[in-house]
């Protein structure tokens, strides 16, 4: 039976392997997932997640409970080697071994892309994963909770302020849910005013979301001016170390929360898979989804979504490659397994051309952008229709039902706005109040006792015996000639008091 692995379970990885489950028949081919993490996220959900506005839980979707078919393995590859047909699986727990294969499928994902920026690396936080976004909201109110209890000062203004870096789709939909997560915060801070928040968006090209038109991009940040947040284009950031913020402006102010949104790469570890790469990383693969050398196709060898450059045949893509999107990651991976399953039957494999739908964008609560060719649609109704397409592009009706109800739950009774900071050390307060043995007491050594003195030595002081009184007679130096064995000491056991005699 034809073995396919699949290396990661993100958009196009898990799409790959539920509609392998649909169209392979049974016996047709064993199929396998590797993925370290057990669920798979949808981005899209991440500034809403941040904002408190969709539970974390929701915005994942369980690898094992939706690939009910696929064997499932929590682990990584490290190391593929293809003339071999050999992945090595480095698991969560457990020995690394070699898995073989006939085909692979490469969609192991991207990471936030940055640059040698001083004090980034040990201070900015990026919103690529659900762990994210959570610790960007719960670093918010948390930072909500200490300036409450501190005067008007630098340090209350740097827990107020927020940074965000990068103006593209990501960048601005964080910021702005940030926005508007914090304007209804003040609300049940009396000791905050809605002018002590601070917000800074930091785009080194002269224009937001590049996905949308001048027009409607300009309308976004006159919103946002209106909101109390500013946008520093055409500037780069120089240095965040320590959280003191240095633009190429000359500016510099202080922030507590600075969110990395500029950018991704594909991830390094396909480095090690001995796969052709293009100059930016990313696997090389023709418009049918298959690896391509310089010498043709690689046979058995396939990829997809944000680690691969997937040509983009409708002409609107970025550098003549799709940009890095859910809306291409998941319709790459439904085709990819419409691609295996012909391969494998021996039939012809199709390409890869969606024209992009249009680009959607929330910016807050009742907020949002739509952009379809030279059809804009601003505020409400564009709120609406972001909420419409990513709760209905959510993969599997259980998680739409999980999303939607939240939706609906806020509406009525309003964001849960509860920090979890302390799950990050959750043993904290146990190991503080935990009762722990008693330290042993240190031994006390008990020194070796002296040699007796030789039978014709006249001794000229008796030994002191070890426990002994003071005034305990000294041992004699020795009897008949020969020398005395040493005392032994003796040890004292309590008495147990005789039993009465019975009465007659």
């Amino acid at each position: 039976m034809p073995k396919i692995l699949i290396v990661g379970g993100g958009y196009a990885g898990f799409y790959t392997a539920w509609k392998l489950e649909k169209w392979l028949r049974s016996g047709e081919a064993e199929v396998t997932v590797v993925d370290p993490l057990p669920y798979m996220t949808y981005q899209p959900f991440l500034p809403e997640v941040a904002a408190g506005s969709i539970e974390p839980r929701h915005a994942v979707v369980g690898i094992r409970r939706h690939l009910k078919k696929t064997r499932v393995v929590a682990g990584k590859v490290t190391g593929v080697n293809h003339d071999a047909k050999t992945a090595t699986i480095v698991p969560n727990a457990g020995e690394a071994w070699d898995e073989e294969y006939d085909h692979i499928v490469v969609t192991a994902g991207a990471v936030s892309r940055t640059f040698p920026i001083p004090g980034v690396a040990d201070e900015a936080i990026g919103l690529k994963t659900i762990e994210e976004a959570t610790a960007i909201r719960d670093r918010v109110l948390t930072n909500f909770d200490k300036a409450a209890q501190l005067p008007p000062g630098p340090e209350r203004d740097r827990l107020l302020t927020v940074v965000v870096v990068g103006g593209g789709f990501a960048g601005i939909e964080v910021f702005a849910e940030l926005r508007s997560f914090v304007s209804a915060l003040v609300e049940t801070y009396p000791e905050i005013d809605f002018e002590d928040t601070h917000f800074h968006l930091i785009e080194a090209m002269g224009r937001i979301m590049p996905e949308v038109s001048l027009p409607t991009s300009l309308w976004v940040i006159k919103n946002l001016a209106e909101r109390g947040a500013q946008i520093h284009l055409d500037t780069q950031l120089k240095s965040a170390v320590g959280g003191v913020i240095e633009l190429s402006t000359g500016e510099s102010f202080e922030s507590d929360l600075i969110i990395w949104t500029a950018g991704v790469m594909a991830t390094p570890d396909i480095k090690h898979y001995g796969l052709p790469l293009e100059e930016r990383g990313r696997l090389r693969v023709r418009a049918d989804l298959r690896v391509e050398g310089d010498d043709g196709i690689v046979e058995g060898a396939w990829g997809a979504g944000d680690v691969s450059a997937v040509p983009d045949l409708t002409g609107g893509g970025v550098g003549g490659y799709c940009v890095p999107n859910a809306q291409h990651a998941v319709r790459q991976g439904k085709l990819l397994a419409k691609n295996i399953v012909a391969e494998l039957r021996g039939e012809g494999v199709k390409d890869y051309f969606h024209k992009n739908m249009g680009a959607v964008a929330g910016l807050g609560l009742g907020i949002g952008v739509f952009q379809s060719g030279k059809l804009a649609i601003k505020g409400l109704p564009a709120w609406f229709a972001h909420r419409g397409y990513h709760g209905l592009a959510m993969p599997s009706w259980e998680r739409k039902i999980r999303v939607i109800t939240g939706w609906v739950n806020n509406f009525f009774l309003g964001r849960d706005n509860v920090s979890l900071e302390a799950r990050e050390h959750p043993r904290a307060e146990f190991e503080k109040f935990a009762a722990r043995p008693r330290p042993a007491a240190p031994a006390v050594e008990t020194p070796a006792p002296a040699a007796a003195p030789a039978a014709a030595a006249p001794a000229e002081s008796s030994p002191a015996l070890v426990g002994a009184p003071a005034s305990a007679p000294a041992p004699e130096a020795a009897v008949d000639g020969k020398a005395a064995a040493p005392a032994k000491a003796r040890t004292t056991k309590p008495r147990t008091p005789k039993a009465a005699p019975a009465a007659e």
